[in-house]
């Protein structure tokens, strides 16, 4: 089963900026189509689901979402059926991760936002049992307590030295991973992708350590929610480090540190490690929004 083989993702030297020295673990490089903090979260559920005698898996997700596309790949590669539970997009085309989802073999059901609020009530599962038969269920997102074991596998020997660990944050298991398996003198700072009050708590779940810590100012309005600064930074980004970023979660992670660095929020110089959750393949879809408002698109 090759999706769930341990891999190492890579270590990459970013720069020195005043006085702070930042380098990228390359979670976006673990495999070719799940790619990142997905392919972590998946991981320990697959393996789960395949020793439960599962043979479908069935999960939610936004129009453009990494895990629906993610589950969508990995479920077509191990042998399982895949079942999307899609967010408001009942009368509408379908865009480049709904069309990726369904060349993966994933059947996609679009119901009302008011019905997706539902996700989590035990009579709506049940229902979807009704409609669909047995299945084994990943949460929105991913995160679950095997999810949370998949992303403490993210750092090991070589992140030692670092002061500070940070990533962006979505539903928060890959950020309570990483707060699980830092080492006592590290410090992880999670940066907020879309406006969510209750974020803390949700982490608050899966973690009782206390040596992190949320920054929610560069949300750029919301889950994604872009302008054309961050457009910008993230094409600079790209062509000083040869490096994509998604515009949802990790570029405003970099936008942020760099933002932070330089106006002197931080000011003891540090080590910071920098986690790329991956996500790359929203991009073509946020190009299409950027295209349609006559925006800069993002250079791929």
């Amino acid at each position: 089963m090759y999706l769930i083989q341990n891999q190492d993702s890579t270590l990459q030297f970013l720069t020195t900026l005043n006085g702070f020295e930042l380098s990228l673990q390359r979670e976006d490089a673990l495999h070719p189509l799940v790619s990142g903090n997905k392919f972590r979260k998946l991981k320990f559920n697959l393996e789960q689901a395949k020793q439960s005698g599962h043979n479908t898996l069935l999960t939610f997700g936004g129009p453009y979402s990494n895990h629906l596309a993610a589950t969508a790949a990995a479920g077509n590669i191990m042998g399982f059926k895949t079942i999307g539970i899609v967010r408001g997009e009942e009368n509408r085309p379908h865009n480049p991760t709904l069309s990726y989802c369904q060349s993966q073999g994933m059947v996609l059901q679009a119901i009302s936002r008011e019905d997706y609020r539902q996700k989590n009530e035990d009579e709506f599962i049940a229902q979807l049992r009704r409609d669909w038969g047995d299945f084994y269920l990943l949460p929105e997102g991913g995160t679950n307590a095997l999810a949370v074991a998949g992303c403490k596998e993210i750092l090991n020997h070589q992140h030692t030295d670092f002061d500070t660990i940070t990533c962006s944050v979505g539903t928060g298991g890959t950020l309570a991973g990483l707060i699980e398996s830092a080492q006592p003198h590290q410090e992880v700072v999670g940066f907020s992708a879309l406006r969510n009050p209750n974020l803390p708590q949700e982490i608050k779940k899966w973690t009782k350590m206390k040596n992190w810590s949320i920054n929610s100012n560069y949300t750029f309005g919301g889950y994604a929610k872009v302008s054309v600064e961050l457009i910008q930074f993230i094409n600079t980004f790209n062509k000083n480090f040869k490096t994509p970023l998604d515009p949802v979660y990790t570029g405003k992670l970099l936008f942020g540190i760099f933002d932070m660095i330089k106006t002197k929020q931080w000011r003891t110089p540090k080590k910071i490690l920098i986690i790329h959750t991956g996500g790359l393949q929203g991009i073509q879809g946020m190009n299409q929004k950027l295209s349609k408002k006559q925006w800069p698109e993002i250079v791929i």
